[in-house]
């Protein structure tokens, strides 16, 4: 690096390659590292005048702008050729942004009787102007081009861009760089604009951009069935026609209460995925939240949304393929289509709350935005990684896990972020409908090997989980299964019949029983019955503290990790305890530890609960407490239990298994302690002695088990048969719904297909579609709709094949029984991938 710091070589030579002694300048960009004379390098650079040359002072190499050389870009003419009457830029300064910096140069346009209007003379050169009245500032389609990748890729903002620019030209600060900051910020912002109208062809269009239809400029899932484009003739209305949508809002892209509609309004104006904002903000509605689990409307109205136009985005998208609709996004102030398909499954975080009124809400939108009522069929859903922050009504009734003809949906959408908070509201608009288009169009380009990997998993799991579902109703009375099976195709037909997933027994857990607790000592105070004796630890806190403080010891994460923390606990505890149990301190005093009790580990340290007293007496209350709680743990351990032998086999799951039966084992030890002195009957029957031999798979009923019995009474057998009825349904479930995955992936792939032969004869039809006088724009215009069917060619001829085995991978596990959710015409189907787009087997 310091060598070419020099001349190099280049130093012993005396002459330019023309004769002239003048050996001073090289250029930074070229090839190579020869030195020419300032006539030479000016000759070189006629068709390069934004490289950076620099001219050998006798010392050192020093930066000289090609301007000051001499160099003049005359625009209108080839290089080279003499135009006739050539016209200064504005005072002969114009500056030109490029991917090596900002540069000033010397700029005359051609003022010949054919010459193009200015900001036309720029555009031939590839050079964008900032303005079409006198422009003086212009950037070229390279930079153009790389801010508008590096945007997408790096989240690369406009500042950072322009400034890092302004530093390749000079990092030191000593020179003056021109800033046209602002204009750049234009020229992007009219560039992202342009692209998208010529991607979708509006330049191809006889009535122009103005008649731009909504939506028109956004990247359609070709995966999604889209009539007319990717769906045969006379479809019929079955459940692989379903569109799957998921609705979202994204807390990140928030936008300041800067400029406003009437002073940086959109250029899309609907034409791409927001909505037009005049229609659209008239009917923004709040409503509350009854879902207490699920508190995100609610909070909407904060400190922290103050100052803010827009506290979020709402977005609709394509649930299975993650691309965003067309008009499917909107600002949102507060919380959070066309639709010609017959089944519409839409997935939102509060689709429980949102769907109460859906119908209602639709009355008093625009009669163009209705959905026909009686034809569709809307299921709602909660996507799966948000179903967990929900009530369990919510979980059980709106989870993708027990809809039907669903597949592995989660329902999830894509959160894209990027840097629009200080934008206005028509610019952060349409760089958002760029920054959709492209998440889209990569989807797109990246379908071929994500519907392939979906397709392996899913017949890999559909194959394991037929198998799981097989192995379990083997173990299980026909009458059981026909009467379940009846009640889960009852449920799936109309959600308002029982629903089979939820529990049909119901036990106290432990949460429930510190609540009742708490509930009775509140009676009893109203009462003025006051059994506690510390002004914050009641009898109940003080019993169920020290249970968990005896389930944390047996937790090795735990004292792995946080033993100081225990320690301290169990020392605040001990000194409450001693309250209420006046003779613990006699008792660790007189223990096998006695000697040094501060030496203790917390994991040794005797808690003596009212169980482990044996014959020493204490309050009666604090027994009963202790029952109660243990009696609520016990069950709680044994739904872990059972709740771990579902799970796949690991490790993690194993140790988590272990401590569950270890927590039950000692909740139950303790109701047999307690049992004794409160003279308790009956409870064996149901908490019984947990041997190893039980923890057995749900469906194990080896060795002579029992099934159970369908009386009335809560019993053992009762607990056992509605365990295994819901872990039938779910296993029954997840059998189905990679099943359909499969059916739905293969009509995937069929579409997609279809859709690009589509794109094709769409994009061959704008080369006859639009005629110019002049022959140079018609070609153009030709060449452009030509490349397009080229790409979309190629982009079909790949994914043929890549998906070109896939009908051999269905075939080898078509003989997995599959009579789970479709019919045996259904499941016959394997459709070739290889047929016209307009064969479809569906």
């Amino acid at each position: 690096m310091l060598h070419l710091e020099g001349r190099g070589f280049e130093g012993q030579r005396s002459h330019c390659q023309c004769g002239s002694i003048d050996l001073s300048f090289w250029c930074k960009e070229c090839f190579g590292m020869a030195m020419y004379c300032k006539e030479c390098v000016i000759e070189h650079h006629h068709c390069l005048p934004l490289h950076i040359v620099e001219k050998w002072n006798g010392l050192f190499f020093e930066h000289i702008s090609l301007k000051k050389l001499g160099l003049c870009v005359q625009l209108g003419h080839n290089p080279g050729n003499h135009c006739l009457n050539p016209q200064p830029s504005f005072s002969n300064d114009f500056v030109v942004i490029d991917v090596n910096g900002i540069h000033e140069i010397k700029l005359d346009f051609c003022e010949c009787k054919t010459a193009q209007i200015r900001y036309k003379q720029l555009l031939c050169a590839r050079w964008y102007p900032a303005t079409t009245t006198d422009p003086q500032t212009a950037a070229t389609f390279s930079v153009l081009r790389l801010y508008h990748l590096l945007s997408f890729k790096l989240k690369v903002t406009t500042h950072k861009f322009y400034h890092s620019l302004a530093r390749c030209s000079n990092s030191t600060g000593l020179m003056a760089i021109r800033d046209r900051y602002a204009p750049f910020m234009c020229m992007v912002h009219e560039w992202r604009h342009l692209r998208q109208l010529q991607w979708a062809g509006r330049g191809h269009d006889p009535s122009g951009v103005i008649a731009t239809q909504a939506g028109k400029l956004a990247v359609i899932c070709p995966a999604c069935p889209q009539p007319g484009r990717n769906l045969p003739e006379g479809w019929c209305n079955g459940w692989c026609y379903a569109l799957f949508i998921t609705i979202d809002a994204n807390f990140c892209l928030k936008r300041k209460a800067v400029s406003s509609d009437w002073v940086d309004p959109g250029s899309n104006t609907g034409w791409a995925y927001f909505v037009d904002e005049r229609e659209y903000k008239s009917y923004l509605n709040d409503q509350c939240s009854t879902c207490v689990s699920h508190n995100a409307i609610n909070m909407a109205d904060t400190k922290s949304s103050h100052g803010l136009a827009a506290t979020e985005v709402g977005t609709m998208d394509c649930a299975q393929h993650d691309m965003k609709r067309p008009n499917g996004v909107g600002d949102l102030q507060k919380g959070e289509n066309n639709v010609i398909v017959p089944v519409l499954n839409v997935s939102y975080d509060i689709a429980c709350q949102w769907s109460k009124k859906f119908w209602a809400q639709m009355e008093t939108m625009p009669t163009h935005l209705h959905l026909p009522h009686e034809t569709l069929n809307i299921h709602y859903f909660v996507p799966k990684f948000h179903i967990g922050a929900h009530i369990e009504e919510c979980q059980i009734t709106f989870s993708w896990n027990f809809g039907k003809f669903v597949g592995h949906t989660d329902g999830e959408a894509p959160e894209l972020a990027s840097s629009t908070k200080e934008m206005g509201p028509g610019t952060q608009h349409d760089t958002l409908d760029d920054y959709f288009g492209d998440w889209n169009w990569k989807k797109i380009a990246s379908l071929g090997w994500t519907l392939k990997r979906k397709m392996v998993d899913a017949l890999k799991w559909k194959t394991e989980h037929c198998h799981a579902l097989d192995k379990l109703e083997s173990t299980i009375h026909p009458v059981l299964i026909a009467a379940w099976r009846g009640e889960v195709e009852a449920w799936e037909e109309d959600s308002a019949n029982v629903n089979p997933f939820q529990s049909r027994v119901v036990s106290i857990t432990l949460a429930a029983m510190h609540s009742q607790l708490a509930d009775s000592e509140a009676s009893e105070l109203q009462a003025g019955i006051n059994l506690s004796l510390h002004c914050d630890i009641s009898l109940s806190v003080l019993i169920s503290t020290g249970i968990d403080l005896e389930e944390q010891q047996y937790q090795k994460e735990t004292l792995m990790h946080h033993t100081n923390t225990l320690q301290c606990k169990i020392d605040t505890w001990a000194c409450i305890q001693e309250l209420y149990i006046p003779t613990v301190p006699a008792l660790h005093s007189s223990g096998p530890n006695s000697a040094l009790p501060t030496s203790l580990k917390p994991q040794d340290f005797p808690l003596y609960l009212p169980s482990a007293l044996n014959d020493i007496e204490c309050d009666q209350w604090l027994h009963e407490n202790e029952w109660e709680l243990c009696y609520a743990q016990a069950l709680d351990a044994l739904n872990e239990v059972r709740s771990h032998l579902r799970q796949a086999a690991s490790t993690r799951v194993e140790a988590r298994k272990d401590a569950s039966v270890n927590k039950y084992r000692c909740a139950r030890a303790a109701l047999v302690a307690l049992s004794r002195k409160l003279e308790k009957v009956s409870w064996e029957a149901i908490i019984c002695p947990l041997e190893t031999g039980d923890i057995r798979p749900m469906g194990d009923f080896s060795c002579g088990h029992s099934q159970g019995t369908a009386d009335n009474s809560c019993t053992k057998d009762d607990r056992v048969q509605d365990c295994v009825h819901i872990e039938w349904c779910k296993a029954r479930a997840h059998a189905a719904h990679w099943s359909e995955e499969v059916d739905l992936l293969l009509e995937e792939m069929q579409r997609v297909l279809a859709y690009l032969e589509w794109e094709i004869g769409a994009c061959s039809s704008h080369v006859t579609m639009r005629q110019l006088n002049k022959v140079p724009e018609q070609e153009g215009l030709e060449a452009y709709a030509f490349r397009q069917v080229g790409l979309h060619a190629d982009m079909r001829r790949s994914f043929q094949g890549i998906w070109h085995n896939v009908p051999v991978l269905v075939e080898s596990t078509i003989d997995v029984v599959d009579e789970i959710s479709v019919s045996a015409e259904e499941t016959d189907r394997v459709p070739s991938l290889h047929a016209p787009p307009s064969v479809h087997n569906c």
